[in-house]
């Protein structure tokens, strides 16, 4: 099957080439590189079959259009994105533009490729906004309230994703990820508090806990997360599915859980809390069972140690 992943040369972009290549798929990657590195695809290059196409081009670039149409993939996995919520906030129309025209753009490839499927990642946690504690975990049947420009523009690409199934046949799943954590993490990035830890606490560096460090998160392995993307690929059509463990972990037991696993005694330092921060996240992933058959099965302990194993071998 000819599959094309946008930002495929992302933490999560990366690891979906990856196991669509070991599946036997021919698989274009498209990605401006200005998060993701080349050395994430550095296995998926050496193939020697040949059976993956780099493509170094930004989503928003409109020829992006003509490149989809002219490569025909059965499936699009549609990752690429700006995912900071402040430069969201800072920078509101760049949000848009990579977020919504960049959609567009991929999605207008679909419809004159004939591309039958679009599986897009969204952001479980943004665009249910505030959810109060008595319905977490989050399930999808909630109203959709962002807070940030971040979130409108994931909830926007909702929007034309359902536009494009109606007018044109273009199917599609959405699926709003939780706090995906791994190996290929950029320590740099906004979500990545498993790669920031564990980079600093390698280094022997402090690591920061903004606010009182209660604030959680949901956060799921990404070979869970690749393996729900796959799934996508033929089943859960036209639906928004939550990809987590429905499991809260504050901060500051995060912290308490990665330390401990590298050896590291002295506490976080602290630091004031973040502006527009949510208090409390976590994804009810029942839909995903019965639309998916996914269920994620990497443990928080097991995923952060594999994560401190990979950032140990950089520094070997």
């Amino acid at each position: 099957m000819k599959l094309l992943v946008t930002g495929g040369a992302g933490f999560i972009g990366s690891a979906l080439v990856d196991r669509l290549l070991a599946e036997g798929h021919d698989v274009e990657a498209l990605d401006d590189l200005s998060t993701g590195s080349l050395a994430n695809l550095a296995d998926a290059r050496a193939d020697r079959n040949g059976r993956l196409r780099f493509h170094q081009v930004d989503v928003r670039d409109p020829h992006v259009v003509d490149l989809i149409a002219r490569r025909a993939p059965e499936v699009i996995f549609h990752l690429a994105a700006q995912v900071d919520v402040r430069v969201s906030v800072a920078r509101p129309v760049f949000d848009a533009e990579v977020n919504v025209l960049g959609t567009l753009n991929v999605l207008e490839g679909a419809r004159r490729a004939g591309t039958r499927k679009v599986v897009a990642a969204s952001s479980g946690g943004t665009i249910y906004g505030e959810v109060a504690p008595r319905q977490l975990p989050a399930k999808e049947s909630l109203p959709l309230a962002p807070v940030s420009p971040y979130g409108v523009s994931k909830r926007v690409a909702l929007d034309y994703l359902r536009v494009y199934r109606r007018l044109h046949d273009v199917e599609h799943t959405a699926l709003a990820l939780g706090n995906v954590y791994g190996p290929r993490q950029d320590p740099g990035g906004e979500a990545g508090v498993v790669a920031i830890f564990a980079s600093r606490l390698l280094a022997g560096e402090p690591c920061t806990v903004y606010g009182d460090g209660e604030q959680t998160r949901d956060y799921v392995y990404v070979d869970d997360c690749v393996d729900a993307f796959v799934r996508a690929a033929t089943r859960g059509d036209g639906l928004l599915i939550n990809v987590g463990t429905g499991v809260e972990t504050s901060v500051n037991a995060l912290y308490a859980m990665m330390a401990a696993a590298s050896g590291v005694g002295r506490p976080p330092r602290g630091a004031a809390a973040r502006p527009g921060e949510l208090p409390r996240s976590a994804l009810d992933p029942s839909r995903a069972a019965i639309q998916l058959g996914w269920a994620p099965w990497t443990s928080l302990d097991d995923g952060t140690a594999r994560v401190l194993d990979w950032f140990a071998s950089l520094r070997s």
